[in-house]
């Protein structure tokens, strides 16, 4: 490192205090940027930046003795808060972001769209003749139904939720699921009882509620309308009248 580069502490500080005022701090040390190029570094005492240095770059020409400043820079140090790293929009919004008024296009050849001709999927071949020039220009490519797959079978319609563990029948054999088109079909249906949590929702044939078509509910479990949860029997004590226990009006005691 150049010894006089090395040693301009009092320049660089005198610069340094000359843009920032007050909030410089003690001198950190120096690090060498070229031949003769070298910063020396100032802790910041503001508050606000904390963790943070001013950053004083100084150089000086070959062959003469002269040193001068090139920069000052208040630049973070390790631990310094500093903002996120910048991640493009497309990569920023979320399932649900979207609100009236909004406009989302897909990205630049969005890898879940191909032509609508290029599919020859099965599900598609029947509307072949009619997406060919007179419907739609794209469709769901393979990729793009696999990803919509994976999403609706991990999500709150899938198999792993609490609802569908604790449920007493699946999707695939209640009478309110509605079948989907296409090669979907085979996972996925639609709920449509409208007292179920999931009504009008994409669901997975080995999800469940305990709205299911063919819920039975035991008697003993039921008065006025009111369904016991399984999880309560275990600690509910039923006591079931028998006709000894009646009264002369017909009440049981």
């Amino acid at each position: 490192m150049d010894p006089r580069l090395r040693d301009a502490v009092d320049l660089a500080r005198a610069v340094a205090v000359e843009v920032a005022g007050d909030s410089v701090g003690d001198h950190l040390g120096v690090e060498t940027e070229d031949d003769l190029v070298v910063s020396h570094l100032f802790a910041s005492t503001d508050k606000a930046y904390v963790g943070w240095r001013w950053t004083v770059t100084v150089a000086r020409a070959e062959g003469t003795d002269e040193v001068t400043v090139d920069e000052v820079v208040l630049l973070p140090g390790e631990g310094s808060l500093v903002a996120p790293a910048w991640v493009p929009w497309s990569e920023r919004v979320q399932p649900g972001d979207l609100s009236p008024g909004d406009l989302l296009p897909p990205v630049k050849d969005d890898p879940r769209l191909v032509p609508a001709y290029t599919d020859t999927s099965d599900e598609v071949a029947a509307e072949a003749f009619w997406e060919l020039g007179l419907g739609r220009p794209r469709v769901l490519g393979l990729e793009g139904r696999l990803d919509a797959a994976d999403r609706w079978y991990d999500g709150e319609q899938g198999p792993f939720t609490a609802m569908a563990r604790q449920a007493p029948g699946q999707c695939l054999d209640c009478g309110f699921r509605l079948p989907l088109a296409g090669g979907l079909s085979a996972l996925f249906g639609v709920c449509a009882n409208a007292f179920a949590p999931d009504d009008g929702k994409v669901v997975a044939m080995d999800h469940g509620c305990g709205a299911h078509s063919e819920t039975a509910v035991d008697s003993a479990t039921a008065t006025a309308g009111l369904v016991v949860e399984h999880e309560e029997l275990e600690e509910l004590e039923l006591v079931v009248a028998t006709p000894e226990d009646e009264t002369p009006d017909g009440h049981a005691s």
